[in-house]
């Protein structure tokens, strides 16, 4: 058996890199809040059951392992401490696979700060979870971690998998440039309640280019490396896609469950404020998002 690793949820990005590591040959547990049988991912209508084990108690798994894979939301974090005190040894990795820009803050402020090496995921996968256990893998297949000793050591990890772990220089950049990926699309969609078809309605172009004008704004202010080519390099992937698809935004507005409003547009805001840059669109769709969104927890 292969190292140690520990996932952290079950939900569309747990499932999906609980199978990865599995198909790489690692011993794989996954760490939930609410039991469930069993955890199966699909894709291209295929079914894998993943071959893990499943525990919601945090005492249940022996500890420290070699890896923590941190998949929650970003606001639910906090909830995460019983299993980091229990997994997290000194040599542990946590590889904090959430959305926005403010991994390692999130995880120091939220619970305690593991010995081992943090390493902050990009996840360009496309997945949502339709059913507790069932995770719908849609496109997709690629990470991004820093190019570190830790970040190369996590590639080797999956190696052998079926996702591409890319390692990044400017991980800054990276991490920017996936926050503009997110921060248009996410929150128009889960505004209007309508998939990204809603991009090419009248006078939502010039809103979402706006938003992401903000956002590279923001992200040069704090040291990233984006231009106008990102924008537009972003409006034309959505522009390209099939106008169907969703956003997890959307789908935990529909679902009545709380946006990650703050870890996409709030990041934005907050670097903003930090550094004198002006962000009136990202602002007053953060107000609307927070007014739309049921306090955490929630179903």
């Amino acid at each position: 058996m292969g190292e140690t690793v520990a996932v952290i949820g079950a939900g569309a990005i747990g499932g999906v890199l609980a199978q990865a590591a599995c198909a790489a040959g690692q011993d794989v547990t996954v760490c939930v809040r609410t039991l469930i049988p069993s955890l199966t991912v699909a894709r291209d209508g295929v079914k894998r059951e993943i071959p893990a084990r499943i525990t919601a108690d945090p005492g249940a798994v022996a500890g420290p392992v070699d890896w923590v894979l941190l998949t929650t939301k970003g606001y639910q974090t906090a909830g995460a401490e019983p299993w980091l005190r229990r997994l997290a040894g000194p040599e542990t990795a946590v590889v904090v696979a959430q959305n926005g820009v403010e991994h390692a803050q999130r995880l120091a402020s939220a619970a305690p700060r593991p010995a081992g090496p943090v390493v902050p995921a990009l996840a360009y996968i496309a997945a949502r979870r339709s059913a507790p256990g069932f995770v719908e893998h849609e496109y997709g297949d690629r990470v991004i971690v820093p190019r570190d000793e830790a970040g190369t050591r996590f590639a080797a990890l999956l190696a052998g998998g079926p996702l591409r772990v890319d390692l990044a220089g400017d991980f800054l950049t990276a991490a920017w440039r996936k926050l503009l990926f997110n921060a248009g699309a996410n929150p128009v969609t889960a505004l209007t309640g309508q998939t990204i078809g809603v991009l090419g309605r009248p006078g939502i172009p010039s809103l979402m280019r706006g938003l992401l004008t903000e956002v590279v704004a923001a992200g040069n202010a704090a040291g990233a490396r984006l231009s106008d080519a990102d924008v537009t390099a972003t409006m034309d992937f959505f522009a390209n896609s099939d106008p169907g698809i969703g956003t997890s935004m959307l789908d935990d507005r529909l679902a009545g469950r709380r946006t990650e409003h703050e870890e996409i547009t709030g990041a934005v805001v907050r670097t903003a404020d930090s550094l004198g840059v002006e962000v009136p669109l990202n602002r007053a769709v953060l107000a609307l998002l927070a007014a739309t969104s049921p306090a955490w927890p929630s179903a």
